[in-house]
């Protein structure tokens, strides 16, 4: 935005220049370093050049980090604040709000030195320890406001044997780089540790293009080596499918993976990179692979929501939780894609991949949130559910549905309803069209020119099929509305099969935790459950059924196995302070799975194999 002044207010020739210069010449410089990592803690200095004069500096720290939607209070980690002029003299400083810091500037120059707590390795915080740092930007950075677009420098002063791993641009110091302004920098997790690297480049369209791996584990380099490769095969469908890659930056994208067992399980995606975080390791084959699928998921977003972008993300804000209601799409059709990548890079097999998916078909089709909220409306609850906190009693289990998931299973519908009506057209047809009108234009500020809504999506689809009339009745119907698209017809034209995973047996439709002589109901039952038709809720203790003892969950499931849905059984509660017995009729499971037709013993047609080898098989020759 530019700075707009009331046409009364002339400033003099002079004063103008001076502003202007000044403006020129606004700049920020970020060192730090990690003398106390044994505790935790990083030495943050921040010097702010070229500062707005006439008013306060209003220094402030994120409470929203790109990628996660809801908020998070950084600054209760900041402490140590010290502030100063260019000469070293202290600045007086007042705190109007939590996160902010305002400085009346002597000159100029305005410096900020501070330390900063953080022990959590994942995408969102900052982790110091003895290992490694990883670094959240918004989590370890003090910005200001009239500032944003000021280019920025940052020095890291890394412990012996550590080495630099982030998509900031790079100079001729290996620990110093560049951002052109705060949106790049804020999106830029940075790893510094003992980190081993595994790259690759090719040549794409006239212009050599490079993937790297910084690698931070505790395993041996025939593991990174097979890591390496995997990964290799998943970023060669994605490219296939997308039919170019993302086109990063600075010619370089960077997978900065922490596997270590004191990290989150996370995985976060930027511009040009992605952060990932897990307590699993690379060396055991089943760990690798679930590794792999993050891989997958996290850099689909490198077109997907980096580039090809929903409106109300862009630019993010870094003062408030940001909401969208095209989530769905963003995440949820990313979900759906990560999984298909590895079957077609051979990582996956049929059985496997059904496997995957059995889970979104089932809770979309089964969960009591889809009456409630539509998938625009779950993508909006993402403020409240996105890694969120919250200390009283919510009841999700009966009204939301995760935007992944539901979106999974929309993208999972679409693509083969569009295969089955329209031959020849596939969910990559629209992907591509959305990337053609929208992800491809980038500004010069490094950030997407033409972000997209939700009356975009309905539109392109449209145009994909050339029947608006198709898509308006599919957005109505299964987006902005809450039917679930028919997975039996759609899936069995391809040799899958939707049933029933625990026909005949009992659902209590509850979450029961040990706790004593009894069990305790953990979370709200779900509606439609056994116990939540009974009355039983959350906080209640089972102590029998039938007057045999329950003291377990354990045996509460054993006891529950030999009975059938019809059948009531009575058991002893205790609910909120008054114990009696409550008559439970006992239904079905309604979860269902999906199968291939061989495991099911079901015969499988040419045309199924056609379809299967269309929707599933390699486009980068990867098998």
């Amino acid at each position: 935005m530019k700075p707009i002044f009331p046409r009364a207010a002339v400033l003099p020739a002079l004063a103008l220049l001076a502003t202007a210069a000044n403006a020129q010449q606004r700049r920020v410089e970020y060192e730090v370093a990690y003398p106390n990592a044994a505790h935790h803690e990083a030495q943050v200095t921040a010097t702010f050049r070229g500062v707005p004069q006439g008013r306060p500096l209003q220094l402030r720290m994120a409470v929203s980090s790109p990628g996660r939607y809801a908020r998070h209070e950084f600054a209760k980690n900041v402490y140590d604040v010290r502030v100063t002029d260019a000469s070293g003299r202290p600045l007086p400083v007042t705190r109007p709000n939590p996160q902010q810091w305002d400085v009346t500037p002597n000159g100029t120059t305005v410096r900020v030195a501070y330390t900063v707590f953080g022990d959590r390795t994942d995408g969102t915080y900052l982790g110091v320890d003895r290992t490694h740092a990883h670094m959240n930007m918004p989590a370890t950075f003090m910005w200001a406001r009239g500032m944003t677009d000021a280019p920025i420098r940052l020095a890291v002063r890394p412990q012996p044997g550590w080495r630099v791993a982030t998509q900031l641009r790079p100079t001729a110091d290996s620990t110093v780089f560049e951002a052109p302004n705060l949106q790049y920098f804020m999106d830029s997790p940075t790893e510094v540790g003992p980190v081993v690297f595994r790259s690759w480049t090719e040549t794409i369209g006239g212009r050599p293009v490079t993937w790297r791996i910084a690698l931070h584990h505790l395993g041996n380099d025939a593991a990174a080596d097979t890591f390496a490769s995997m990964v290799r095969r998943v970023v060669a469908e994605e490219v296939a499918m997308w039919g170019e890659p993302a086109g990063y930056d600075f010619g370089t994208y960077t997978f900065l993976s922490d596997y270590l067992p004191w990290a989150s399980g996370d995985g976060m995606e930027h511009r040009n990179s992605t952060s990932l975080t897990s307590s699993r390791g690379i060396t055991d084959p089943g760990q690798r692979l679930d590794n792999v699928a993050t891989v997958s998921h996290e850099f689909f977003h490198s077109w997907n929501v980096e580039r090809l972008r929903p409106r109300a993300l862009e630019p993010f804000d870094f003062e408030r939780e940001n909401m969208s209601g095209e989530l769905w799409f963003a995440e949820g059709f990313t979900s759906y894609w990560d999984a298909l990548f590895l079957r077609r890079a051979g990582l996956y097999d049929d059985d496997q991949y059904a496997e995957d998916i059995s889970g979104n078909v089932s809770t979309v089709l089964n969960a009591p949130g889809r009456r409630r909220f539509s998938a625009v409306e779950m993508s909006m609850q993402a403020p409240f559910v996105d890694a969120a906190t919250s200390i009283d009693p919510v009841n999700r289990g009966n009204t939301f549905i995760s935007y992944y998931t539901w979106g999974a299973a929309i993208g999972l519908g679409l693509d083969l309803t569009l295969r089955e009506r329209f031959p020849g057209l596939s969910l990559e047809d629209y992907m591509r069209a959305m990337w053609r009108q929208y992800g491809r234009f980038q500004s010069p500020a490094l950030a997407p020119e033409r972000p997209y809504t939700l009356a975009d999506l309905r539109r392109v689809l449209g145009e994909v099929t050339h029947d608006t009339a198709f898509a308006n009745d599919f957005f109505r119907r299964y987006v902005e509305g809450h039917e679930a698209v028919d997975y039996t017809r759609v899936l069995g034209a391809a040799g899958f099969l939707v049933r029933k995973s625990a026909a005949g047996r009992p659902w209590l439709g509850a979450y029961p935790a040990d706790d004593s002589a009894s069990v305790v109901i953990t979370q709200p039952p779900i509606e439609g459950g056994s116990l939540y038709r009974a009355g039983v809720d959350r906080g209640d203790r089972i102590f029998a059924v039938d007057g045999v003892p329950t003291p377990t969950a354990d045996s509460l499931a054993a006891v529950m196995r030999g009975h059938a849905p019809g059948q009531t059984v009575r058991m002893d509660v205790l609910q909120r302070g008054v114990r009696h017995d409550v008559a439970v009729a006992l239904v079905e499971n309604p979860a269902v799975e999906v199968v291939t037709y061989e495991k099911a013993g079901m015969p499988v047609t040419d045309a199924m194999r056609t379809l299967r080898r269309q929707w599933l098989g390699s486009r980068a020759g990867a098998r």
